[in-house]
């Protein structure tokens, strides 16, 4: 056990050193890597994927969820994207240096705010094995180092992308221990970096209520929690049917196993009937709905699958091909439910009426809040960040899909023009 524990020690005091070196390599040469990254995730595909059907083949025989396992497969095409998001983060504005809110003193003292690293992160998730290059990313682009702890159902594919990434690490001005990936499953890792506090500054958990709730707990650092994705939609007396149907689908099963599909549909009661009948032809079998009772007596005479709703119902995170339905008589009904099942992530208005629309807007207090538009769009890549190393639910520096810009800290400068 003790080697264990000095082992994660070892680790973090190694990103801490290279972070040092990290803050001033110049944008060029961090670009550079990165695009060393993104070349070897396409020319090296084999071993990752070689790697990833041990990890899926592991997964099936100790009965993971589909959802589980969906998340969890690299595919050469997924791992072209990952690269392409890769190649989009070295196109980005590099942050650091940059001076915002700069005046003059009466004094004549010019003052401002200098954009800096904050050091070394650490991020602690499961299943997903492209949230390791995801970070490694933002984080060397933002010049930071990082401490990567993934979950035991990927420990084979996250140790061959650790190995992708200190090769190509290896022939670029960028330290190689910028990157640390801690693939052994060991559960001590995780406690010994929630007291690594003087060798990390911020810790990342990615997963389930139970890891970011015993982060929050133990963390002895500051944490940017990604807390549980209960996503709503209200569809609106004044919605577009047609485009509404579209978007619904988009948000539920474009991708199903992930944060940002829609888990519950708030229907007006005076598009009900129209609505869910057009939803249901669309989806036939596809979908599963879990209907309130007025909803149950309109879908109960279609052919799709239909049960009845319980109160928790509506404060699940579905990940699956299910979703929840409630009718509502008013606006005020839906935005009760959001406020008090909702988990402040991603949440959506379908509708023709632009009060309406800017008093959702306003009222609900989610990361991310949308008009006619799927709530899919909450991922650093569609925002044009490249990619995410998580997305916030909290009200800190960082809110919604956290890019390289709240990868940041700052200093002030002050002093004389000349």
């Amino acid at each position: 056990m003790t080697t264990t524990l000095s082992l994660i020690r070892e680790r973090a005091a190694a990103a801490r050193a290279a972070s040092k070196r990290l803050a001033t390599v110049s944008t060029g040469a961090k670009n550079a890597a990165l695009l060393r990254i993104a070349d070897a995730l396409e020319q090296e595909q084999a071993p990752v994927l070689e790697a990833n059907a041990r990890d899926l083949e592991a997964g099936r025989a100790n009965g993971l969820d589909a959802y589980f396992l969906e998340r969890l497969t690299l595919t050469p095409e997924r791992l072209r994207s990952i690269a392409a998001d890769t190649r989009t983060v070295v196109n980005l504005p590099d942050p650091i240096g940059e001076m915002f809110d700069v005046r003059t003193l009466p004094n004549g003292l010019i003052l401002g705010r200098r954009r800096i690293p904050l050091g070394v992160v650490a991020c602690i998730y499961e299943s997903r094995p492209n949230v390791t290059i995801d970070i490694a990313v933002l984080c060397l682009k933002s010049g930071n180092a990082s401490v990567l702890r993934g979950g035991k159902e990927a420990q084979h594919t996250n140790a061959a992308l650790g190995e992708v990434i200190q090769r190509a690490l290896a022939g670029s001005e960028v330290p190689e221990d910028s990157v640390q990936v801690v693939s052994d499953p060991d559960r001590a890792h995780v406690e010994e970096l929630l007291k690594a506090h003087d060798l990390i500054d911020i810790i990342v958990p990615r997963g389930g209520p139970q890891l970011i709730e015993h982060v929050r707990q133990n963390a002895t650092m500051p944490v940017v929690a990604h807390g549980d994705a209960v996503v709503q939609i209200y569809v609106d007396a004044g919605a577009d049917i047609e485009k509404s149907v579209t978007i619904v689908d988009n948000a539920k099963t474009r991708r199903y196993s992930i944060c940002n599909a829609v888990d519950t549909l708030l229907v007006h009661s005076a598009i009900a009937p129209a609505f869910l009948d057009a939803l249901a032809a669309k989806w036939g079998q596809k979908v599963a709905f879990i209907a309130d009772e007025r909803a149950l007596s309109l879908l109960g005479g279609t052919s799709v699958p239909v049960e009845p709703a319980t109160d928790e119902t509506w404060c699940t995170e579905h990940l699956a091909l299910r979703v929840g339905v409630r009718i509502v008589d008013n606006m005020q009904e839906a935005l009760d439910h959001i406020d008090h099942y909702g988990s402040h992530h991603s949440d959506a208005i379908l509708t023709e009426n632009y009060t309406n629309a800017m008093h959702f807007f306003d009222e609900v207090d989610s990361a991310c809040v949308y008009v006619n538009a799927s709530t899919q769009f909450t991922d650093g890549a569609q925002f044009g960040l490249g990619a995410e190393v998580g997305i916030s639910t909290q009200k800190m520096h960082a809110r919604g899909p956290m890019g390289l810009r709240e990868l940041t800290s700052y200093k002030w400068s002050l002093g004389m023009d000349r």
